[in-house]
């Protein structure tokens, strides 16, 4: 069943904790977390300190995506420091093999990201090594972007992909997501969708993740059930 994860770019900085114990009492099941270095996207946001300090306040699932310039000289570190599912940018690495090899070795889920320009056929070779391919919606660096209309026919494509390889990867999407196009999301083959700004900017974060998580999984359910019907 496809999942909202929590953004804490958009959360309060100076108290993470509540805002991320207020979505575990929602029930959320992961929270996203951005490392961005200010090199490889034009913003600088949190590290492995605060990696570390996630791990050791929650339970949740931590979903680490790495915006920055040398993940294969950084990733075992945030795989260390208690990432669950660890991202790199397809654009980032030049020795992406051996960087998810090295990730699932430490026992963390690997993944890849694709910048918007970056076409999906480019993850054949790659697909079989990766839990799950992250589709960047906006273009990174920043929160509260607006998302990009061929997004979803980028999934569509990457979901093709990987059905016909046979293969069981996830599917995530990041930027601009919001109640108004979870369903959206989710119909056209994404499993993890990333809210940022669209939760924790609204004056009830916790009833936005509810609403989108009952999007998520009512428009599931319908595919679910239309697909037993084919």
């Amino acid at each position: 069943m496809a999942q909202i994860a929590p953004s804490i770019l958009s959360a309060n900085f100076v108290n993470l904790q509540a805002d991320i114990r207020a979505m575990e009492e929602a029930g959320a099941r992961m929270i996203h977390v951005d490392v961005m270095d200010g090199h490889f996207v034009p913003n600088i946001t949190i590290g492995i300190p605060v990696l570390r300090a996630l791990r050791a306040n929650t339970s949740l699932t931590l979903d680490v995506h790495l915006m920055i310039s040398n993940p294969d000289q950084m990733a075992e570190s945030f795989a260390e420091a208690g990432a669950d599912l660890l991202t790199v940018h397809y654009e980032a690495s030049n020795h992406l093999d051996r960087l998810l090899h090295m990730i699932r070795d430490r026992g963390v889920k690997p993944g890849i990201a694709l910048n918007p320009h970056t076409p999906v056929f480019l993850l054949e070779e790659i697909l079989p090594i990766c839990n799950h391919v992250l589709i960047m919606s906006v273009n990174p660096g920043f929160g509260g972007q607006k998302f990009i209309s061929t997004s979803f026919g980028k999934v569509r494509k990457l979901n093709d992909l990987i059905r016909s390889r046979g293969l069981d990867v996830q599917i995530e999407i990041d930027g601009g997501i919001g109640p108004g196009n979870t369903g959206q999301a989710v119909e056209s083959g994404v499993d993890i969708v990333v809210a940022g700004s669209a939760i924790f900017d609204a004056p009830r974060p916790r009833d936005v993740f509810r609403e989108m998580q009952k999007i998520a999984e009512e428009t599931g359910e319908l595919k679910h059930n239309d697909a037993l019907h084919l």
